[in-house]
């Protein structure tokens, strides 16, 4: 049994310490969000945020989150995470909306560490979160909108 701070409520689970932090929040928490990508965090559709850094679950023990604060998809309620949520919207970028939520998460910690991210940071912060679709240039142009957004220059 261990015990993870998961979106903020406080989860008892009874699981292997080692098994990796994705299938812990994905079938034995049943935040079903996070995505299984590649297993060795290449893709980046597992990526949620433990203690506010963007980290791949798939790559890392349940056990590394004890004591920790960690952040899925569907607990990203923060500023940035609202300004990036309505920016994707605003673009429309989801074709199939797997890569979706690992960008969503990589892009709203990029833009809790700089409000105005030149591309080189977009490209940095994003790098390693694959997309099929090829949707980069929109989620870079999503990026900046809701850089925008959360400097009061959002429309």
């Amino acid at each position: 049994m261990i015990e993870l701070d998961l979106n903020g409520a406080t989860r008892h689970l009874d699981i292997d310490p080692e098994m990796p932090l994705l299938w812990a929040i994905r079938e034995h928490a049943g935040l079903t969000g996070t995505k299984y990508g590649c297993g060795i965090g290449q893709w980046g559709a597992s990526t949620v945020h433990v203690d506010g850094t963007p980290a791949r679950s798939c790559s890392i023990p349940a056990v590394a989150a004890v004591g920790r604060a960690v952040v899925t998809i569907e607990g990203l309620d923060s500023a940035e995470g609202r300004a990036v949520k309505a920016a994707w919207g605003r673009i429309d970028i989801v074709q199939c909306g797997f890569c979706q939520p690992g960008q969503l998460m990589a892009a709203a910690a990029l833009l809790r560490q700089s409000r105005n991210p030149s591309d080189a940071d977009i490209d940095r912060a994003m790098d390693g979160n694959l997309c099929r679709c090829a949707t980069y240039a929109r989620i870079r142009a999503a990026i900046k909108l809701a850089a925008q957004g959360l400097a009061g220059g959002g429309r």
